[in-house]
């Protein structure tokens, strides 16, 4: 017993100078990089010392009451029905108090509704499990993916700092311009949330919620999906890069051009030692989550793609259930999602891999024509 007491004590003596104890940490909100996170940072101050007075006044009197007026000095408790004035008193002290409280918080919430006068529209699609942004004034779009990789989930490798906080393709932003987020979801209700900006809504499917932001300072903002959307949800972070309106401008440039190239590559002439390098690469960002990196997926929610008989049965079956999922289970439409190229890759790919060997190449010609023939 004394051996485990001992051993106890050095632990507990330990913990002090761990990492994790050193580490930065805080329990309150940070003011953020935009008026309208430092407008709710503020609110939430002046509302905590609010609560603070009021506790502090309240339990005081409480407690000199119980100290002062105690039976073992010779009080005995009073015997009164009604007093008019005290009523009248404690029922206008809190409706004050609440109407203090709610001036500031409704300024608050009307400067946070105001989109007008925005200089871009960005639209936030929520996906099952990961984002689409569309910046609709410039006519292109994309999607982002977690970046974490798998190895890391699964505890092959030491977690980095940003774990589950990495994507392939952040949301490239300008500082000094307002933002209008237009949000919307695909599948399920997703929550859009960076806390650094100030911004946390609903993306539903079937609606539109607006919300905007005007980012400040240059820098990277992490947010996550705040809605639980899935068995994935914990996979879907936000990572938004501020940047100087001259690099901005110059990055639009890019995925414009980028947009162009992507329309240009559908009516490439593929080989299948290409599909399969794009496939696999698509496979692994969009499909392995669910159906595992080596095809043997999760059954009975996931099914198996090696030696499946969608993978290695009719092309054209196949093609279904990527581009238009399955009605009822958890596979969802890919078409809305990924371009043709993409859409011929991955399953040419899932055609070949794992053992498959099926040799059917699909192109992405076949699949726009199959989207353009439903």
């Amino acid at each position: 017993m004394r051996t485990k007491a001992m051993r106890v004590g050095c632990l507990l003596a330990a913990l002090p100078l761990s990492q994790s104890a050193l580490a930065d940490w805080t329990v309150n909100m940070a003011p953020g990089v935009t008026d309208v996170s430092r407008d709710i940072y503020g609110l939430h101050m002046t509302i905590l010392w609010i609560c603070v007075a009021i506790g502090v006044v309240v339990f005081g009197v409480m407690f000199w009451s119980i100290l002062a007026h105690r039976k073992s000095k010779g009080y005995k408790p009073a015997n009164f029905h009604e007093h008019t004035w005290v009523e009248i008193t404690w029922t206008i002290i809190p409706f004050a108090i609440l109407v203090g409280m709610a001036i500031p918080a409704t300024a608050t919430l009307l400067d946070m509704y105001n989109t007008d006068d925005a200089a871009i529209d960005v639209k936030v699609t929520g996906y099952q499990w990961r984002w689409k942004y569309d910046f609709i004034n410039e006519e292109f779009g994309y999607f982002s993916n977690l970046a974490t990789p798998r190895d890391e989930i699964y505890n092959r490798l030491e977690k980095n700092e940003n774990y589950l906080l990495e994507v392939d393709n952040p949301l490239v932003l300008p500082v000094g311009q307002k933002i209008r987020f237009l949000m919307t979801a695909n599948d399920v209700i997703h929550s859009w949330w960076v806390p650094a900006l100030g911004v946390k809504k609903d993306a539903i499917p079937g609606f539109i919620n607006e919300t905007w932001a005007k980012i400040e300072e240059p820098g990277i903002y992490r947010g996550q999906c705040t809605e639980l959307c899935g068995k994935d949800h914990g996979f879907m972070p936000i990572v938004v890069k501020a940047v100087p309106q001259e690099e901005y401008d110059a990055w639009v440039q890019e995925q414009i051009a980028m947009a162009e190239k992507e329309r240009e590559l559908t009516s490439k002439e593929w080989t299948l030692e290409e599909l399969m390098a794009r496939g696999e690469t698509a496979y692994n960002t969009n499909c392995a989550a669910c159906h595992q990196a080596d095809g043997s997926g999760s059954p009975p929610t996931f099914p198996a793609l090696a030696g499946s008989a969608i993978a290695t049965g009719a092309v054209e079956d196949h093609l279904d259930v990527v581009v238009n999922g399955v009605s009822g289970t958890a596979m969802q439409a890919f078409g809305p999602q990924l371009s043709e190229v993409d859409l011929a890759a991955v399953i040419t790919y899932e055609r070949n891999a794992w053992g498959n060997d099926t040799g059917d190449m699909v192109t992405p010609k076949q699949v726009l024509d199959y989207k353009n023939a439903q």
